[in-house]
Parts: C-alpha cells; structure tokens; sequence
C-alpha cells in the first residue's frame, strides 16, 4: 500500500516517527509530510527528502493517513481548525495524544472519520516501541496498515480502548519501572566490584537478553528462571532474599498505584 502519510507536530514524538519509518524503509521519505509551526527544526528531515510545512490545512490535503502528534492541551484547538478538511472516504486519523479518547477527537471533528489512537513508550526513538492500537470506525485493512506501521517502530498490539490507561502503566511507566531496576543492578554491580561504565553494560544488555528470550522464544518468565537456578546455587539465593524483601510485591503495587493515579484524574 503506498499512502502517504502527514505528521501533525514535529516535537520529539512526532520526528522520532519520521524517522522510524524513513529508516525502515516502510515508506518513501517524499510520501511524508511533517507540520510544525518552526519549521527550522525539521531541517534533518527535510534533508532527508521528508516535506514540511507550517500549515496544518496542507497535510491534510496531502495525507491519506494523518498522525496527529500534538500536546494534549493543542488537540482541541488543532483539530476544529483542520475537520473541515478531513474526508470520510479518504483520511485515517491517527492520535498518539496521551490521554485523549477516541470519543473526544470524535466530537470535535463532527465527521465519522477512521480513528486509531496509538500509545506508544520512549523507545520509540530507537524503534523498539511497544505500541498500543484502539480503533473506531476503521476497516480490518485500515487498521491493519496502522498496526504495520509501528510494527516498524518496535511492536504493536491491538487492545479495548478502555484498557488505554492500564497500557499507559505497563508499557510506558513501565520504562521507568524497568530503567530504576537496571539503576538498582549498577549500584549493586558496583558494591560487589564492578567500575559503574562496566556494570552499566553488563546490566543493561542482560536485561535486553532477558527481554529477547521471551520475545524470541515465546517462552514464561518462571521458565527461563529455572534454567539458572540450581540447587542450592546462588541465583536462588539471591532471588529468595529479594522475594522476603517484598520485590514482586513492590513491582505490582507500584504497577496499580500508577494505575489508581491515572484513574482519579
């Protein structure tokens, strides 16, 4: 399929997307167009063969797909200057706006346009995203072309809308989560006699292999545990002490006390 595709809002997000996809090659630079009111700060973009503009009304006009990558506090203002422009028959909107239901961008655009919201996590500058997809009136085809899209940027999955904020928790708080537990294997790597550039890598890159093995392999947490842990071996030892020291429990009440926070707002 060769759409093209126009990017309203050329911040980190926006470009980071660009250039998922220009790096890819899932699509021809010259069949994306990025928005920004400065448009100077595309000048990377634009070298790399990616249109620009500073007018919303043109990315439309020129889009099939159009990535709406805008501030929350934008979307409202954005979209009622740009609905008049978007066709039911031609255009897919998709949001990666956190935080802004489908419902909402439903309502200002007055149109029964092809919606997908999208929430994607920060490793989405390096393709390595994992991106939740929810749609309202898009085709299987519609969405499917979407769902390739960050296939490109890392990995994406279709959920129920209103499982957005649990995903919000799990795949981006989840970053965090994830970064302070590899910052708690520095500081332990350097107390047993690691230098801390030294211990950086070797926890860095064993998470990302613990994180490969399931993805690559299809295979449970508690299987790959088994593999190193032997009797009476230090891998248990280790695991034990941190289990008496509320670990498991500490990740999940973290996990829901993100999610009570999100839900009372």
């Amino acid at each position: 399929m060769n759409k093209k595709i126009a990017i309203i809002g050329g911040g980190n997000l926006g470009m980071a997307i660009a250039e998922g996809l220009i790096q890819s090659g899932f699509v021809m630079p010259k069949h994306i167009l990025v928005t920004r009111r400065n448009i100077a700060h595309l000048h990377e973009l634009e070298r790399k063969g990616v249109l620009v503009s500073d007018k919303n009304e043109e990315a439309v006009h020129y889009a099939d797909l159009v990535i709406l990558a805008v501030k929350p506090f934008q979307v409202n203002d954005v979209l009622t200057a740009i609905k008049k422009d978007f066709k039911e028959d031609k255009h897919v909107l998709v949001s990666v706006v956190t935080g802004i239901s489908i419902e909402q961008i439903s309502g200002v655009l007055g149109k029964k346009i092809p919606i997908v919201r999208a929430m994607p996590n920060t490793a989405i500058a390096i393709q390595e995203s994992m991106t939740c997809l929810s749609a309202k009136n898009t085709t299987e085809e519609q969405l499917q072309y979407v769902q390739d899209i960050f296939n490109q940027l890392g990995k994406a999955v279709k959920i129920d809308e209103k499982l957005m904020d649990a995903a919000t928790v799990l795949g981006a708080c989840g970053t965090a989560f994830a970064m302070r537990y590899i910052r708690a294997n520095i500081q332990g790597g350097i107390e047993i006699g690691f230098d801390a550039a030294t211990a950086s890598l070797i926890a860095a890159q064993t998470v990302k292999g613990a994180a490969e093995l399931l993805l690559k392999k299809d295979s449970h947490p508690e299987q790959e545990i088994d593999k190193v842990t032997t009797p009476k071996g230090c891998t248990i030892a280790g695991l034990n002490e941190m289990e008496h020291r509320g670990f498991s429990s500490s990740l999940i009440k973290g996990l829901v006390a993100s999610y009570d926070k999100i839900a009372k707002e």
